[in-house]
């Protein structure tokens, strides 16, 4: 059952029931492989996605979870997380909002076969994204650790404007050199587009050395302007980018504290620069970060602490909206910062964890901060809550930007179990609510009871939460009953 209003309290979308089958079968093909096929596919048990105020002019990366794409997501990883992705499994079955894009059937293949992995998935969505979307990706062994691999995507719209396509190759290889690790991976890819002439390519190089005492990793990127693989996730293109860090990690054995972490003198760095410059020239900087890591670390009881200054560096070309309010000009911005850090080990049954960051700010100033706290009770009860706050002062309008998430999770036996997940945001200027009880009642078969709903709290709506007559119209709602029946041969 579904019904949206706006929000002035009036109807959009009349309430109206609906149902729908499905069925998702699992067959090995062979030990070590397995298919997987899947018609009228439901993620309506699925948790909602944490809210996020993006105070960047860059896309947000929101993770995966969805457990039909979850298993077996490792094997079709190409590319680095949250920077450029070859397959990112959201394209498929989510708009660019996170609204659900009906998935009419599809069909996966992974595992091994002797020295190869091997992943194939193809998916046909419909609705307002009618398209054949496929991804194949391969790794062959090398060595012990090592493998070279290749992956191919591709997004074909059943309107026939097309197709849109990626691939890539990847070589990965950890060695161990005179007693210490050391990972050098890099990565090509390439993007076609109808319409769009030429073949744009990406890549990175990058050399990792993971050790106790010193933990070093540097990588260089090339994202060329026109590079859009179709089901992938790109945050930039048309740059240069490099990253690194260089951490000195002692182990004293003094005061309670089990390892020591400092990045200093040198920082850690994440640079991008134009595509036709270079990211050892200043001048040619888009974005620029760098830490000093004075002093940080891990305790023996589990707990984490830092102490960081920071220098940080934007040039927007055009103007753009930080927050409703406030915008930032074009020019070229430097401004430093200093952060705190403390988080409680999360073994504790009690944990608290505080994060404050304040300096300058595109030329005026803000301060950020953090806090969450967790309470486990006797392992079947879980409380959690989540509260970011931003204020800040720009020369072109100020702002303060509040976050919050809350959970609970309740085992209330071994077969049934209680999530209720709470979220707002005052940029939205709205409350969701995600509750989902989930009962088993025999081994191999689910009822999911799901209900989500999220309420305006614009102080001028005349039906803004927490108004009880708010409770009857909901930006958007919905109720589902999903029932799950395995058969077995």
């Amino acid at each position: 059952m579904e019904t949206e209003h706006d929000s002035l309290g009036a109807r959009t979308t009349a309430g109206y029931f609906g149902g729908k089958t499905g069925i998702d079968a699992k067959l090995p093909l062979s030990p070590t492989l397995t298919a997987d096929l899947t018609a009228g596919t439901d993620f309506a048990q699925v948790e909602a996605d944490q809210q996020v105020i993006n105070l960047t002019r860059f896309p947000v990366f929101f993770p995966e979870k969805r457990e039909f794409f979850l298993e077996s997501s490792g094997l079709f990883d190409f590319g680095t997380a949250e920077r450029l992705l070859l397959f990112y499994s959201r394209r498929i079955g989510l708009d660019t909002t996170g609204a659900p894009v009906p998935i009419l059937a599809g069909g996966r293949v992974y595992g091994r076969l002797g020295p190869w992995k091997i992943g194939v998935l193809d998916a046909q969505t419909g609705h307002g994204d009618q398209a054949n979307d496929a991804v194949i990706r391969v790794q062959h062994d090398l060595f012990d650790r090592s493998y070279v691999g290749a992956v191919a995507t591709l997004h074909a719209p059943t309107t026939g404007a097309g197709m849109d396509r990626a691939g890539g190759v990847d070589i990965d290889l950890p060695l161990l050199v005179h007693g210490a690790n050391l990972e050098p991976k890099v990565y090509v890819a390439a993007s076609q587009t109808p319409g769009t002439p030429g073949t744009p390519t990406a890549w990175r190089i990058s050399t990792d050395n993971p050790n106790d005492l010193f933990d070093n990793f540097v990588s260089l990127y090339r994202i060329d302007a026109g590079f859009t693989p179709p089901l992938g996730f790109v945050r930039r293109t048309g740059i240069w980018e490099t990253t690194g860090h260089v951490d000195f990690q002692p182990r004293p054995g003094i005061l309670g504290i089990r390892q020591l972490d400092f990045t200093f003198p040198i920082p850690s760095w994440d640079i991008i620069a134009n595509e036709t410059g270079t990211p050892l020239r200043a001048g040619d900087w888009q974005n620029a970060w760098f830490e000093w890591r004075v002093l940080g670390g891990d305790r023996q009881n589990g707990d984490h602490f830092e102490v960081n200054l920071q220098r940080l560096f934007d040039a927007p070309t055009d103007t753009f909206a930080l927050f409703p309010g406030a915008v930032v000009q074009p020019g070229r911005y430097w401004w430093s910062r200093t952060e705190l850090q403390y988080e409680m080990s999360p073994g504790r049954p009690l944990s608290f964890g505080a994060f404050v960051n304040w300096g300058r700010f595109y030329g005026g100033h803000s301060t950020d901060l953090e806090l969450t706290a967790s309470w486990h009770g006797g392992g079947h009860f879980i409380l959690g809550t989540d509260f970011t706050r931003t204020t800040a002062r720009l020369p072109v309008g100020q702002f303060t930007a509040v976050l919050s998430a809350n959970r609970i999770e309740y085992d209330i036996t071994t077969r049934a179990s209680l999530l209720v997940f709470v979220q707002y945001d005052n940029e939205s200027k709205r409350v969701d609510f995600n509750v989902r009880f989930h009962w088993i009642p025999v081994i191999g078969d689910d009822c999911y009871l799901v209900w989500n709903s999220g309420y305006t709290t614009d102080p001028q709506a005349p039906f803004r939460f927490p108004n009880a007559r708010a409770l009857a119209r909901p930006l958007n709602g919905a109720f589902v009953v999903k029932l799950v029946h395995r058969l077995t041969p």
